[in-house]
């Protein structure tokens, strides 16, 4: 195929290699030198249009993932004397063995899959665990999105009927940015792909204003325009407060969009009883200040206001999510260059239509022990082990776990821990012995990240410039392809027998892709021989494939010869080895609408349900009171549970510390360096303290992802320091109720010297 060459430069047997970073949303470019079969360096690629050269401490750490002992290569079956390496064949045999009776005796809906986030940073993971759970077969589908962003997508749908159409802050042409629960100077972008968000910041506080809301003063907070501390879980208060604001200071004006937006009297009734002087206290931000940034956002020549985890991972994290993007309409901001806008990605379409659609529905099922609804095709990620652990018809008996960890992400994680071990049968698809694979029955490990092809489908979509890249492996491997894993697992979880060909698995992908897209009556392809496209298509891998597919197709491909300047892999490959770009953000919106009125929904039904519980809950929150609140926070050297295994990125000192203000450290006894006791409804862990008035009075702080001192965990350079399981802490009973979204924010926590 001769995709292993694409955009490698060669002198002996030392190459360089251009490839996008796998490990977050940012997606930067890397330029990898190699010789042999070793990485001899690591750095930005300063030839890719998008990230020109940024890279940040965890890109270069991929020497050291790939070369990582402790990361698996062969299959762990587990015996009565401990794991056992297996073949490839007796991996699935013994996967075939235990599932047949499970499914005999109790049907599928005694399976559940886990997704995790590293199968959106994986082609294979991503373009072939949807075989997987079309082979499970059940309604138990539970994945991170319900950890981390699930209010989003929940308030997509509802408002403009897309739940997957990510609103996206006009970064690099916006006056104003007005920034809730993130940090991008530590976690990169986050539902926004932007490679130097940072000096991307930077550039905005030059020309413009850049405020951040946060009840930390992060490392983003400290570079802000200005910087407003806020109570844990109060953000959707206060956005409700600047909402009432333009209202009764008449600065509302939606503009172009006007004509496709409804429910905006219905939004200034349910905002009445928001004023800046009720939300104060509560709060922390008084009044004068909250008029004050409500004004600038109207006045602001262009606007953009975004929140992440901090405002999704609380208990109105959805309601939370819908102020932001009203907000966007009501400064008329929403699809206006430097304001709110959508991407078209090259492997779309911007084909024209007319707005409206089949909307967004939620509640189509509930799960059958927590009686919580679906959101978007999943259950809530915290209602896993009452799945598991509640006798009963449906009870899930086999798990299949997708590059993920719930042992340690998600919430009430002790009660998750002891619900695997009473499960029949546990797949864990992982390259480490996590704390949850311990408890594997099968683990199948997928090849390095230096050893597969990549492009970013996952990603693409929430990019602030439509942007395009390839990147072929690095080096040859004898191991399975995450493409052939999860094929071969979906054939066994099918009952075909474990030697067939796992290609018919991709075959019939490709040809429900290719039948989709010959059908629609806008495509390039319309009409074409469905034989032919595939003969153009045969010299290409299995994800090759569909990337060339999807190029092909797009509004720059070439259309299978209909535009032959236009865009192919092979073209991607030879002329852009660093990538394409295509330009920025444009305007999608009203084409691009696709609720069932046709407008965008300031007031869906479900909003308006959900602000009965949320007004009853503001009123009796009153004024803070002395109850400490934990937050969680990201760190620039690691990834949720990633990366603790690499000695580059936590030498050092420990990271894993509990964040304590100085009045509080006084009032409760607590000295910095000695260990405090943290106690939450669920749980209790031990923390180093960390003194710091980074934090705000009556706010403690544990980072997440931490806690590898438990046996069986296989990751011993994280068990050097292995910190704590701050999820230990995290209530599974605390939710979102529309979204279904854990709340890992703003919990009432103890504190105590130990």
């Amino acid at each position: 195929m001769g995709t292993d060459a694409a955009g490698t430069t060669a002198t002996d047997d030392t190459k360089t290699h251009h490839r996008a970073c796998p490990l977050c949303e940012a997606c930067c470019g890397l330029e990898i030198t190699t010789k042999g079969d070793k990485v001899v360096r690591i750095r930005g690629d300063m030839n890719d249009p998008y990230s020109k050269g940024f890279i940040c401490p965890k890109g270069s750490a991929l020497k050291q993932l790939h070369e990582d002992p402790d990361r698996l290569t062969s299959p762990r079956i587990r015996t009565e004397d401990g794991w056992k390496e297996a073949t490839w064949d007796e991996a699935f045999e013994e996967i075939e063995r235990r599932l047949g009776p499970i499914v005999g005796q109790h049907g599928r809906q005694a399976l559940g899959t886990v997704l995790g986030n590293p199968t959106v940073h994986n082609l294979g993971g991503l373009l072939y665990g949807r075989s997987v759970l079309n082979a499970v077969g059940s309604t138990n589908i539970f994945s991170a999105s319900t950890v981390d962003q699930m209010p989003k997508h929940v308030s997509a749908g509802l408002m403009w009927g897309r739940p997957d159409l990510f609103p996206l802050p006009d970064l690099d042409r916006t006056d104003y940015l007005l920034m809730l629960g993130a940090n991008p100077y530590v976690s990169n972008g986050s539902l926004l792909t932007v490679p130097d968000f940072p000096g991307r910041l930077e550039a905005l506080r030059k020309r413009g204003t850049f405020v951040v809301v946060d009840p930390r003063r992060t490392k983003t907070a400290e570079n802000a325009t200005e910087h407003l501390t806020i109570v844990p879980g109060t953000d959707s208060y206060w956005l409700m407060a600047l909402i009432n604001t333009l209202f009764a200071e008449g600065l509302v004006d939606v503009g172009r969009l006007a004509p496709h937006v409804s429910g905006v009297d219905q939004v200034q009734e349910l905002t009445a009883v928001y004023t800046p002087e009720s939300v104060a206290d509560r709060c922390g931000i008084d009044a004068a200040t909250t008029r004050r940034i409500a004004r600038e956002l109207a006045a602001a020549p262009t606007a953009a206001v975004y929140g992440r985890m901090g405002t999704h991972t609380v208990e109105f994290g959805t309601i939370t999510s819908w102020a932001t993007d009203v907000l966007n309409v009501l400064t008329g901001n929403l699809d206006k260059p430097g304001g709110i806008m959508f991407n078209c990605a090259p492997t779309q379409n911007l084909t024209p239509s007319s707005p409206g659609g089949r909307g967004f529905k939620l509640g189509r099922w509930t799960g059958r022990a927590s009686g919580r609804p679906e959101a978007k095709g999943e259950l809530p990620a915290a209602t896993l082990a009452e799945e598991i652990t509640t006798p009963g018809e449906g009870a899930i008996k086999a798990l299949f776990v997708l590059a993920c960890n719930p042992v340690r992400s998600f919430p009430n994680s002790n009660r998750i821990d002891q619900a695997m071990q009473e499960l029949d049968l546990l797949v864990v698809v992982d390259p480490y012995v996590t704390a949850t694979a311990r408890h594997a029955h099968v683990i199948l490990p997928p090849t390095s990240a230096l050893e597969r092809s990549h492009y970013d489908f996952g990603f693409e979509a929430n990019m602030i410039r439509s942007f395009a890249k390839y990147s072929p492996a690095i080096f040859e491997t004898d191991g399975l392809s995450e493409e052939q894993i999860l094929s071969r697992l979906a054939l066994v979880i099918q009952g075909q027998p474990i030697d067939t060909d796992p290609v018919v698995v991709h075959n019939m992908m490709m040809g429900q892709i290719v039948d989709q897209e010959l059908s629609r009556d806008s495509s390039p392809i319309h009409g074409r021989d469905k034989a032919e496209i595939f003969e153009e298509l045969a010299p290409w891998e299995w994800s090759e494939q569909i990337i060339d597919f999807r190029l092909r197709v797009g509004q720059h491909g070439d259309g299978f010869g209909a535009n032959p300047a236009g865009l192919t892999l092979r073209k991607l490959i030879d002329e852009y080895p660093s990538g394409a770009d295509f330009g920025p953000l444009v305007q999608r919106f009203p084409d691009a609408i696709k609720t069932v009125s046709g407008t965008v929904e300031l007031a869906p039904q479900p909003i308006i349900d959900d602000l009965a519980r949320h007004t009853a809950a503001f009123e009796a929150l009153g004024q803070a009171n002395e109850q400490l609140l934990l937050i969680g926070r990201r760190q620039l050297k690691t990834v949720n549970s990633w990366m603790h295994n690499l000695n580059v990125l936590i030498k050092g000192k420990t990271d894993c510390t509990l964040q304590v203000h100085p009045d509080d450290a006084s009032r409760l006894g607590l000295i910095d360096g000695r260990s405090a006791q943290v106690q939450s409804r669920v749980g209790m862990v031990v923390a180093p303290v960390e003194v710091t008035d980074e934090v705000m009075p009556g706010v403690v702080c544990l980072p997440h992802g931490w806690g590898y001192d438990e046996a069986g965990i296989e990751m011993y350079t994280a068990k050097t320091k292995p910190g704590v399981n701050s999820n230990a802490l995290t209530d599974d009973a605390a939710l979102d109720v529309l979204s279904g979204n854990c709340a890992l924010n703003a919990i009432p926590v103890e504190v105590t010297a130990s």
